[in-house]
Parts: structure tokens; sequence; C-alpha cells
């Protein structure tokens, strides 16, 4: 069973008729993605629509997911303009992120002209630093040759690699590629993540990302990663470590000691909560019913108390973040 601590989809009575310019600024706020900032090896999160709180960290970045383009059916049939939304909400930001962390699904069917079109648009956001990991939809149609042409240069593998920023190590993993029912990292990638963390103090914050959860949000779904725990060994003596994922399209988040899994919306389409449809896939929502169904939440580590304080909000409270409070 799903526990409440993970399940973190709200919903709402708030029947608000919405156009079909509305429904795209509702969809727009659904994939906007997640402002992580890193100061002094303590991670916090907000989402877009809601203000920075205290001073600026000492890192700062982006994580979008699961853009799709190429997909046009009636869940959302213009993820290209949705995903356009999103990069002007992130160059709208009064701070500027240093990169955009990608987790995954940037295509719907691994074309070319759809990486063009995805490439298109991402040129437009002023951090020219997007780091990527593949998703299924990355790799299931040719291979994953197409998404390696593009972004495995100076990748390992299947496409794994690791970058230092300010003293926060970054590790970009794939576990698409083998896919099981399960998501899957494989020996070799496993072996290679050990000896990538050897060389790294314990006091080092880290930040994972990958697309599939490597946590078990709902293995029925193939929501979760088979040999994910293997992986968690290596990074369990760390005091600080970000597991940001992709693919479940809504937020979830999970805390186990000093480890923070959080799951990214996608910027294309909302799919089903857990267990709640027959399966998983895009989901249509009645336009009046948007607002209620797309949420979005905040997430923040109390420095040394290492517990996680999430503020939940549907996109119609989302909405009002921004706005003055009456008198």
């Amino acid at each position: 069973m799903l526990s409440k601590l993970a399940k973190l989809i709200v919903r709402d009575d708030n029947n608000d008729g919405i156009d079909r310019r509305g429904f795209l600024e509702c969809m727009a706020w659904a994939g906007t993605g997640v402002v992580w900032t890193i100061a002094g090896g303590v991670p916090s999160s907000r989402a877009f629509g809601q203000k920075a709180r205290g001073s600026k960290g000492e890192l700062s970045f982006v994580q979008i997911s699961d853009s799709h383009i190429g997909f046009n059916k009636p869940a959302n049939p213009d993820v290209t303009g949705t995903l356009q939304a999103t990069v002007e909400k992130i160059n709208a930001l009064p701070s500027a992120p240093e990169f955009i962390i990608h987790t995954g699904d940037l295509s719907h069917l691994s074309k070319p002209a759809e990486y063009d079109t995805l490439e298109q648009v991402l040129k437009s956001a002023k951090q020219k630093q997007i780091l990527y990991v593949p998703g299924e939809h990355d790799t299931s149609i040719d291979d994953g040759k197409e998404y390696l042409g593009r972004y495995g240069k100076g990748t390992t593998g299947r496409g794994w690699y690791s970058h230092d920023y300010k003293g926060v190590h970054c590790v970009g993993l794939v576990n698409v590629a083998a896919l099981e029912g399960l998501g899957k990292l494989g020996p070799d990638q496993l072996a290679w993540l050990e000896s990538d963390l050897k060389a790294r103090s314990s006091s080092t914050p880290i930040v994972v990302f990958a697309h599939i959860p490597l946590w078990s949000v709902y293995p029925d779904w193939g929501w979760g990663t088979q040999d994910s725990e293997q992986a968690l060994t290596y990074l369990k003596r760390f005091g600080s470590v970000t597991v940001l994922n992709g693919h479940i399209h809504q937020v979830m988040q999970k805390v186990e000691g000093n480890v923070t899994f959080h799951t990214g919306m996608s910027t294309a389409f909302p799919q089903p909560a857990p267990g709640s449809a027959p399966a998983p896939g895009p989901m249509k929502v009645p336009a009046e019913r948007l607002r209620s169904v797309l949420g979005i939440a905040e997430v923040r580590y109390v420095a040394r108390k290492h517990s996680l304080a999430v503020v939940d909000s549907t996109l119609a409270n989302a909405a009002d973040a921004d706005r003055p409070a009456a008198d």
C-alpha cells in the first residue's frame, strides 16, 4: 500500500471553468518543474509560482521532466507549447538557476525531428548547461542511438556520468536501457557508481538523477528500479543525498535517513495516481477539473533536523501564490 507520506496528490472541489488558453496555462503550471537550492549541504526546493524564501543558496538548479515532444493526443495536444511556457517561467525566475536537469523522456518516439524541436525550445533558456538522462521513450525505439548521438558525449556505457558543481556532486544514471517490468541499472553501472562515489568525502552533498524512480513507488506499474537498493548502499554514508526522478508525471516524495527522493511532474501530461486506474498512461481530465487534479508541492529540509516539510497546493492555489495578500 502506498504510504500517506508518499502520496501527495491534492484534490479539491474548485470547479473553475477553463478555456483552451486556460488549459494550456494550467498545463504549464503542471510542468514547470522544481527549483532546487543547496546551501551548506542542505537541499531545499520550491515549485514555480512560489516565492523564494531565505538567502540565496550556494547552488541553484531547475528540474524538468517528461517533455514527450511528438506526443499529440487529447491529454495535451500542444506539448511543445507547454515546454515553451516552462522555459519562459525559468527565464522569469528572480535568481537565475545555474543549470537545468531534465530527467528523461525528452522525446515521445526518439525521432530526430522531435529532438530538434526540443533543442529549439530549450535554446531560449538562459541556462546553456542542461544535464540529461534518457527515459524509456528515448531508448525503446532505436535502442537509444539517437539520444546517445546527441547527448552521450563524455558519458560512460549507456549514458551515465557525473559532474561537480560548487562542492556538490551530481550523478546522472540510466535505468531504462534494460527494462524488465521495473527499471534496471545493471552490474556495469553499479560498479561504476561505487567507484565514482569512493573518491568523495561523506560530507559531500550528492544529487542523483535518473528517469524511473529509485524507490518502489508502485511496482505493479513498473514504477521502481529493481536493483536500486544496491545503488543506495553506496549513498548511505553521505550526509545529504537528493534523488530526482521523473516517469510517473506527478509529485511524490519520500525520506529515508539523509536521502530525499523526489519525482517531478511532466511538462506534457498527467498520469493517474498509483492504483487508481487499470494502467498508467496519459490522463485526460475535463477542463473544469484540471486545476484540482494537477498539484504542486514545496519541499524543504530543516537544517540540522533532517526532516522534510511539505506544503501541497493545487494549481488554483499556486496561481494565487504570487498575488498580494488582502488587507
